[in-house]
């Protein structure tokens, strides 16, 4: 299992029967394949959609059916469709139960960076500001550090803020933290990781619990 899939697999356990969840672009959409059986999750996507499925078959995509990103998807049955205006006032409305993101970084007041680099092209922000700031759940899905080994967890963002004090799990290969109002608690290791490992990759002041838990669901 590579380290994007773990993260995933982790991150779909947050889910409670019934509940309502918008996926960020990139690897949150893959959380969506490991949603335990017997949990039935209704999935929202900000362009108008509740219900909305996965990629379809070769052959039969459809056009007028896409995901937030612009990529196919397909519809579930029972699946209603709506225009941007109403899919924008549920999720600032606070009636999302959970949405997961990507991260460029965080920090240990539960403020979150994932929109922009200065000097870099992006294509924008898309619903990235109202989900944080709107949904009941955010769930941070990231690997721990960047490419070239720099803590992504930091002790106060450097890049403009998508959302302030707003998370309340990070999930990375190595663990999972929750934001508290004490602040960051590292709550579950990864197999074969420490919390020796985390805190020497994490810039952010952390507390560890006497007893840190193994990741739930990863064998």
């Amino acid at each position: 299992m590579d380290s994007r899939e773990l993260i995933a697999r982790r991150a779909a356990l947050f889910f409670e029967d019934g509940d309502l969840v918008n996926l960020g672009i990139g690897m949150p959409t893959t959380v969506a394949n490991y949603v335990p059986e017997g949990i039935n999750v209704f999935w929202q996507c900000e362009n108008g959609v509740i219900g909305l499925g996965g990629a379809p078959e070769n052959g039969k995509e459809d056009k007028d059916v896409v995901d937030a990103g612009g990529k196919f998807a397909t519809l579930l049955n029972g699946a209603v469709c709506f225009d941007s205006a109403f899919s924008f006032a549920l999720i600032r409305g606070g009636h999302l139960d959970a949405t997961v993101l990507g991260a460029l970084e965080v920090d240990e007041e539960g403020n979150l960076a994932n929109w922009i680099v200065p000097g870099k092209i992006v294509p924008g922000m898309g619903g990235a500001m109202d989900l944080a700031s709107g949904a009941r759940k955010v769930i941070i899905t990231m690997e721990h550090c960047t490419k070239n080994g720099e803590p992504k967890i930091l002790k106060k963002c450097t890049l403009p803020l998508t959302a302030a004090g707003r998370v309340t799990y990070i999930v990375t290969e190595l663990c999972v933290i929750e934001k508290t109002p004490a602040g960051l608690v590292l709550k579950e290791l990864a197999p074969g990781v420490t919390a020796a490992d985390v805190l020497s990759k994490t810039e952010a002041k952390l507390t560890v619990p006497e007893n840190v838990a193994p990741m739930l669901g990863i064998a």
